[in-house]
Parts: C-alpha cells; sequence; structure tokens
C-alpha cells in the first residue's frame, strides 16, 4: 500500500502541475505567442497525463484507504500522505465535472 500511495501522490502532483500549465497556456494564448508552457513537449504531455489519469487512481486509493480504516488493519502509510491525497480529491472532482 505504501508504493501505491506514492503512486498517487505523484499523480495528484501532476494533476496540480497539468492545471497550472493550462492556465500558464492559456494566458500565452491570449498574448498571441504560444509555443507551449514547457519547451520540452513530451516532458508536458507525460505530466498531462499523469495528472489528467490521476482522479482514477485517487478514487481506487480512497476506497483503499476505507476497507483499511473500516476493517481497523495498519495501513503503514504516512498520515501527510493519505491526507494529501484525500484533500486533493474534492478538487480534481470538482475541477473534471464543473
Amino acid at each position: 500500500m505504501r508504493f501505491f500511495s506514492r503512486i498517487v501522490f505523484i499523480c495528484n502532483c501532476c494533476f496540480v502541475v497539468a492545471v497550472v500549465l493550462r492556465y500558464v497556456e492559456l494566458l500565452k494564448r491570449t498574448k498571441s505567442d504560444f509555443n507551449g508552457a514547457i519547451p520540452f513537449q513530451p516532458l508536458e504531455s507525460t505530466l498531462v497525463i499523469l495528472g489528467y489519469g490521476a482522479i482514477f487512481v485517487n478514487v481506487i486509493f480512497i476506497l483503499f484507504f476505507l476497507y483499511f480504516l473500516f476493517a481497523k488493519k495498519n495501513m503503514l502509510t504516512p498520515r501527510w500522505v493519505v491526507l494529501f491525497n484525500v484533500c486533493i480529491f474534492p478538487l480534481q472532482a470538482y475541477y473534471f465535472f464543473n
């Protein structure tokens, strides 16, 4: 579970970066100076794919977390990672479904 929680943490960080990149690119498009937010396009594409797919792995992580919580099993994951992943989920839901 520790490995999976770290993967979800990385995906959630990529989500934050992807949202910031989107707004940076929108600002550059309005100034008609658009060459991409990051000069290295494969890196930007990877961040966007991991970021937008983060909601799916975050849902799976939260379901596992709830299972471990209700079964009263020890999860061996740092609390700050769990807290970050759970707190970012409402932001993801708002971003995708609003």
